[in-house]
C-alpha cells in the first residue's frame, strides 16, 4: 500500500497539469513586452489559480523567441507565447518560423503604439530616430507627415532621406537614453513603456498615434490620446486625407505592428485554453485587476478567445500584393532594411 501511495505521489508531482505556466518573451528582460506581460502576470495570476513564470527568449529583431516557441516550446501545453509589434514586422517583411494562423489566440490587448518628440524640436528641424523593424510604420508615417501625398516610392525614400537622420544599432535602453539627452528627438514606445519613459518626461510632448484597430478594419483614435492619430494629423497639415503610394503599406505594417504587439497564442488544441480564456476574461472584468493594469498601460480593450483569432483573420485581409510590394520596396530605399517580398501572404493565397 505505500508503494502505491508513493507511486500516486510521484505521478501527481510529475503531472504537466501542477507545473507553473510560462509566458515566452522575446526580448531582454526590461523592454516593453516585458515590461507588459509583468504586469498582466501579476493580475491574471489572481484569477488562474497557478504561478506565471516569464522566460525571456532574446534574438535579433525579437525573432529566435518566437521562431522557439513555433518548433518546439508550443508542444507544452504549460507554455504561453507573447507576440509583440516587432514579430508583425517581421513576420510581413522576413524570411520567419513562426505563422499566427497556425495557433490559437487566448487574448490580447488592442494596443496602440505612442510617439514622441522632445518640446525643443522646431518645423524645419530634422527628425533625428532611431532605426529598426519595430520602427517601420513610425517611418512611413513620417515620410507622410513631412512629405505630404506623393507618387512614388522614389520621392518618398529622397524626402526621407532628407528630412530624417534613422539612426541603426541602438539598444531600447540606449534609444532612451539618447532620446532624453536630447540626442535623438523622436522617439516611440508601448502605452506601458510610454507612461514610464516619455510622458514624464518635462523635455518630451505628444507627436502621434497610429489608432485603434476596429472590427470592420477601419482605425479609431485612440481615446488615451485624442486627437493625435496620424490620420487627423496629415489632413490637418495638408489639407487632405492621406491618398499615396505609401499609406495601404503603412495601414497593413502598422495594424500587424499594434495588432498582434501584446497577443497571448498556444498551440492548436491545447487542452488547457480553453481554462486560461476564462480566467483571463475574468481577470478584465475584476475591477481591481483591471483598474491595476490601466494605471500602467491605459484604458484599451481585451479581444479574447475566438475574438482574437477573428482579429487575426482582420489583419491578414490588409495584405497586397501592392501593399507588401511597397513596403519591401520603402523599407529598402528608405531604411537600408534587408526585406523580403512574400507572395504567400497575399490574402487568398
Amino acid at each position: 500500500m505505500r508503494k502505491i501511495f508513493l507511486a500516486l505521489a510521484v505521478m501527481l508531482f510529475a503531472t504537466p497539469a501542477l507545473a507553473d505556466y510560462t509566458l515566452i518573451v522575446p526580448q531582454k528582460p526590461g523592454g516593453g513586452t516585458s515590461v507588459w506581460a509583468q504586469i498582466v502576470a501579476t493580475e491574471w495570476e489572481k484569477h488562474l489559480g497557478e504561478k506565471i513564470v516569464i522566460r525571456h527568449i532574446p534574438g535579433a529583431r525579437d525573432i529566435p523567441g518566437f521562431n522557439a516557441f513555433h518548433n518546439e516550446l508550443q508542444k507544452d501545453p504549460k507554455i504561453i507565447m507573447v507576440s509583440h509589434g516587432g514579430n508583425g514586422v517581421s513576420f510581413l517583411q522576413e524570411k520567419v518560423d513562426y505563422n499566427y494562423a497556425e495557433y490559437d489566440s487566448v487574448g490580447l490587448m488592442n494596443l496602440d503604439i505612442i510617439s514622441g518628440i522632445r518640446k525643443d524640436y522646431k518645423a524645419g528641424d530634422k527628425i533625428k530616430f532611431a532605426a529598426g523593424s519595430g520602427m517601420v510604420p513610425e517611418g512611413l508615417a513620417i515620410a507622410q507627415l513631412l512629405c505630404g501625398n506623393l507618387k512614388s516610392i522614389d520621392e518618398y525614400a529622397a524626402c526621407f532621406k532628407d528630412k530624417v537622420t534613422w539612426v541603426p544599432g541602438m539598444s531600447g535602453g540606449q534609444r532612451r537614453l539618447a532620446f532624453k539627452r536630447g540626442e535623438l528627438n523622436g522617439t516611440r514606445e508601448n502605452p506601458a513603456a510610454y507612461k514610464k519613459h516619455v510622458e514624464s518626461n518635462p523635455d518630451a510632448t505628444l507627436w502621434f498615434t497610429h489608432g485603434i484597430l476596429q472590427k470592420d478594419g477601419s482605425h479609431a483614435d485612440d481615446p488615451n490620446y485624442p486627437g493625435y492619430q496620424f490620420e487627423i494629423l496629415f489632413e490637418k497639415r495638408w489639407g487632405e486625407k492621406p491618398d499615396n503610394v505609401l499609406y495601404p503599406a503603412y495601414k497593413l505594417v502598422k495594424s500587424f505592428r499594434d495588432g498582434l504587439q501584446k497577443a497571448l497564442w498556444v498551440s492548436k488544441g491545447n487542452p488547457n485554453r480553453d481554462h486560461l480564456v476564462k480566467t483571463l476574461t475574468a481577470m478584465t472584468r475584476d475591477l481591481d485587476s483591471i483598474s491595476a493594469i490601466q494605471k500602467k498601460v491605459g484604458e484599451y480593450d481585451w479581444v479574447i478567445g475566438n475574438a482574437g483569432n477573428a482579429h487575426r483573420d482582420t489583419l491578414m485581409s490588409f495584405v497586397t500584393e501592392s501593399a507588401l510590394k511597397t513596403l519591401v520596396d520603402f523599407n529598402t530605399q528608405a531604411f537600408g532594411l534587408k526585406s523580403v517580398y512574400k507572395p504567400e501572404l497575399i490574402h487568398g493565397k
